[in-house]
């Protein structure tokens, strides 16, 4: 990250009046990151940064998407018992939350054995980027970062615009590198956008039955091919297989950011110089 967003970070963490943390003498300490769940390690590089920062030396035998099982130990640090514990909660955080990410796309991409997996937009303000890279650690696809780097056109675009002239404006203002991709939530609207030229039709919200007839009647007319098709809407762990079966290419899942948990790490200290 940008030493400017870490000490944005910090600052808010830390604050003015740090009196719990500068009450102990600054000795030189051991201590250890611990895994108290199993799970997918993401946020290595994000907390070795925030260490790194107060002066911390820290190790670890892990990469991001490695699995860890309970009381492996994710990183053993050596410094002032104050920075330490400066960092600390900082680091926790990255960790935490991006593991918990990694981990429950890992279970969605096992799950759907097949079509890729992918992230959505209903990210965290200011920490998006952190939770896109957590869920390329899990197995899955970023989808895109920004408004900027596809074009979609949704519901409202065609309640506007209509869907023909919603494409035909998305082609002539598009640059040659952006992808056009038209959310349908039927059979009819698929088949148009398919014979309109698009690079990605989602499947918004339809059930896995009608999603897979419209992908069968795309085969019928030979436009499957020249198209990606997405499901989206509803996923879940309990649904995701039903749906990987539809003949989709990607499945992309707003639970992987807004609804994952946290992975339950500590730092304890365990001797001092």
């Amino acid at each position: 990250m940008l030493l400017s967003e870490l000490e944005r970070f910090i600052e808010e963490d830390i604050g003015y009046n740090d009196v719990s943390c500068n009450i102990i003498p600054d000795c030189n300490v051991h201590a250890e990151v611990v895994a108290k769940e199993y799970g997918i390690v993401a946020g290595l590089s994000e907390a070795t940064q925030v260490f790194e920062y107060f002066d911390i030396f820290a190790a670890t035998d892990f990469t991001d998407s490695d699995l860890i099982k309970e009381n492996d130990i994710v990183f053993t640090l050596e410094g002032g018992a104050r920075s330490i514990l400066k960092a600390e909660r900082l680091a926790l955080n990255f960790l935490g939350r991006m593991s918990g990410i990694a981990t429950l796309t890992r279970q969605y991409v096992e799950r759907a054995d097949g079509p890729r997996i992918a992230g959505t937009r209903k990210t965290t303000p200011g920490f998006r980027k952190f939770e896109k890279k957590a869920v390329i650690a899990g197995g899955g696809d970023p989808h895109r970062f920004n408004l900027s780097d596809a074009v979609m056109i949704k519901d409202n675009h065609i309640a506007v615009l209509g869907l023909e002239k919603a494409v035909d404006a998305a082609k002539k203002t598009a640059s040659f590198t952006q992808k056009i991709e038209v959310e349908v939530e039927n059979s009819d609207s698929a088949i148009q956008a398919a014979e309109l030229g698009v690079d990605i039709i989602m499947f918004d919200n339809m059930s896995p039955d009608e999603i897979g007839k419209a992908v069968q009647i795309l085969k019928e007319k030979s436009l499957r091919d020249a198209v990606f098709l997405e499901a989206s809407g509803n996923m879940s762990l309990e649904n995701i297989a039903r749906y990987s079966k539809t003949g989709v290419d990607v499945i992309s899942v707003g639970a992987l950011t807004h609804s994952s948990n946290w992975l339950d790490l500590s730092l304890r200290i365990v001797s001092k110089d």
